[in-house]
């Protein structure tokens, strides 16, 4: 590179696709990136994403597979240890967190002190801050075998903390968890069960499995960045995963299916499909659930889920949303305004649909994302502890403000 300021050509080495920020700082540079939108923060062997050519793979495998053959317990054991597990490493694995979902009794008067139309994802980020209290040897995270103590606490407690706080915005009493049931299954039974006794769907239970498995990892997005910001700072897990949670909470980020349904119902049928669609090319609208900032093509995770929203629908009935959900793929996918902007169906336009159906509450879709995410925000911040490149988080800026001036005594201003 030149320095236009002097002349002097400079030789940067350039590895993997990427130069060194601080080879910049040896020319007295900063790099400037709002949003970092084109740096790299870590060396990641979690997840792969080719936005340009729709491809993610947990750990190599791709997703559609993983999906289609991996529990979620398997899936979160991969992107841990970075290996399939054997059936032996599995059951283990599954024993180990089976006798850990019960919570202590104050978390349950913990979440007792919340009003009754709290919001869901408030309740959890309060609840996730607690444990860290509960559990203050998750201070200890150079200790290996305390680290995978407290993954098995945080993969078992949340599913029991997440139905908690469902049955507390109905006034239900809480159900406790069953270990003789599947890691999902028992989720399902904590959320739905009502009288002792719960049937439930096997095609619902299997798709709420793999809507989990989607969500599993995704990179360095916004909450992945935020465990690994804070998590920097070597403060216990439990914490950094609330800073996780805080930044899901947000409607850019968990709550983009939420927003979707909200603009189904503004849309209302149809019929007016076609002029909303207008008048999203004319400013005066968004076209919520598609775009992505890293996908360029069709989101494959939204390939998978709109299978899987087939098959929640025959067993439900049909979501008048989804004729309307339909309507706006299809003529999206046609037009040249959108196709020229790259913008595809993303996993949020279909998973909403799905959580409605299966008797979830909007305000709750976000708790089942975390509930997703959590295995990828672990694997990531256990990474970057044992990343020696890693240090706590302290990005630069470029100041300005005011230039130096005297401070302006009271009785003179």
């Amino acid at each position: 590179m030149i320095d236009n300021r002097t002349g002097v050509e400079h030789t940067l080495p350039i590895v993997d696709g990427a130069i060194r920020a601080t080879d910049l700082g040896k020319l007295g540079l900063l790099s400037y990136d709002p949003a970092y939108l084109n740096t790299g923060s870590c060396r990641s062997a979690i997840t792969e994403i080719d936005g340009d050519a729709g491809i993610l793979r947990y750990r190599g495998y791709p997703i559609e597979q993983v999906a289609e053959s991996a529990t979620f317990l398997e899936t979160a054991y991969l992107l841990f240890e970075g290996e399939l597990p054997t059936a032996a490493q599995l059951k283990a694995w599954e024993d180990d967190v089976r006798i850990h979902t019960y919570v202590h009794q104050n978390v349950k008067k913990f979440l007792e002190g919340f009003r009754y139309d709290a919001h869901p994802m408030g309740m959890l980020l309060g609840a996730m801050g607690a444990l860290s209290t509960f559990y203050p040897d998750a201070k200890e995270i150079g200790d290996r075998d305390g680290r995978y103590l407290q993954r098995v606490r945080l993969i078992a407690k949340i599913p029991t903390i997440a139905a908690f706080i469902f049955r507390h915005s109905r006034g239900l009493p809480y159900v406790l968890p069953r270990n003789d049931l599947s890691y999902v299954g028992n989720f399902v039974n904590m959320t739905f069960e009502i009288g002792g006794s719960l049937q439930p769907n096997p095609v619902l239970q299997q798709a709420l499995e793999v809507l989990l498995i989607l969500h599993a990892d995704h990179e360095q997005n916004c909450s992945t960045s935020a465990v690994r910001s804070v998590g920097s700072s070597h403060v216990d897990p439990f914490s950094a995963v609330s800073a996780g949670i805080a930044a899901l909470y947000g409607p850019l980020h968990g709550g983009a299916n939420e927003a979707v349904l909200k603009m189904l119902d503004e849309v209302g049928s149809i019929e007016n499909v076609p002029a909303f669609i207008e008048s999203v090319k004319a400013g005066r609208g968004r076209l919520m659930g598609f775009g992505h900032r890293v996908y360029k093509s069709y989101d494959p995770r939204a390939k998978l889920i709109k299978r899987v929203a087939d098959e929640v629908f025959e067993q439900t009935g049909l979501n008048p949303k989804l004729k309307i959900a339909l309507e706006l793929e299809r003529i999206a996918l046609e037009d040249e305004y959108f196709v020229s902007r790259k913008l595809y169906p993303n996993v949020d336009f279909y998973s909403g649909l799905i959580y409605q159906a299966m008797g979830y509450p909007t305000n709750y879709f976000t708790v089942l994302f975390a509930l997703g995410r959590l295995p990828g925000w672990i694997a990531q911040w256990e990474e970057m502890l044992n990343d020696p490149e890693q240090k706590i988080s302290r990005p630069r800026q470029i100041y300005v403000g005011s230039p130096l001036r005297e401070f302006v005594p009271m009785s003179a201003r």
